[in-house]
């Protein structure tokens, strides 16, 4: 039963992050990025790591999706006014075909595979006081360098929007 969640939330981060990149609209681009997010987030529940599930939808669905949508309404993206020329009948064919493809390649290989089973983590492994002494001592540079990097983004995003105020 567990095989089948995983390989369904599986699928959804997989069409998910494929309509992140294709979608022309960027609203809906961040949106389908959700979607792969929470995705994520069940998988790491499956792995029994519901801390990182946590922090996944706190910090990545919450936090930086506020900021990504905020930064597309501060940007004002808007859609073309003209649409791209419609694909021609071949294109659609080629595609459907494609697609058709893919999915009895997946569908084989997936009836055909053997699912290991997941080892149990050792005890203490995924909580948070062992996450966080980690973080503050091995990793405490990287962690650092990861909030001035943002600090700098967010300043870099002010400033070219209150350029373009002006």
């Amino acid at each position: 039963m567990m095989a089948y969640i995983f390989f369904a939330l599986a699928g959804i981060a997989l069409i998910s992050g494929v309509l992140v990149v294709f979608q022309t609209h960027p609203l809906r681009s961040a949106l389908w990025l959700i979607v792969n997010f929470f995705a994520v987030a069940g998988i790491y529940l499956l792995a029994h790591a519901e801390f990182i599930a946590a922090i996944q939808i706190i910090v990545y669905a919450g936090a930086i999706m506020v900021l990504f949508l905020f930064v597309i309404m501060l940007l004002n993206l808007r859609q073309p006014e003209e649409e791209a020329a419609r694909p021609w009948f071949g294109q659609k064919l080629a595609g459907i075909t494609l697609a058709a493809l893919v999915a009895f390649i997946l569908v084989y290989g997936f009836s055909k595979a053997e699912v290991p089973l997941a080892k149990a983590a050792p005890p203490g492994l995924g909580n948070t006081e062992s996450i966080a002494r980690l973080l503050f001592t091995d990793y405490l540079l990287p962690f650092e360098v990861t909030s001035v990097l943002l600090l700098v983004a967010i300043v870099g995003a002010v400033v070219l929007a209150k350029s373009k105020l002006k």
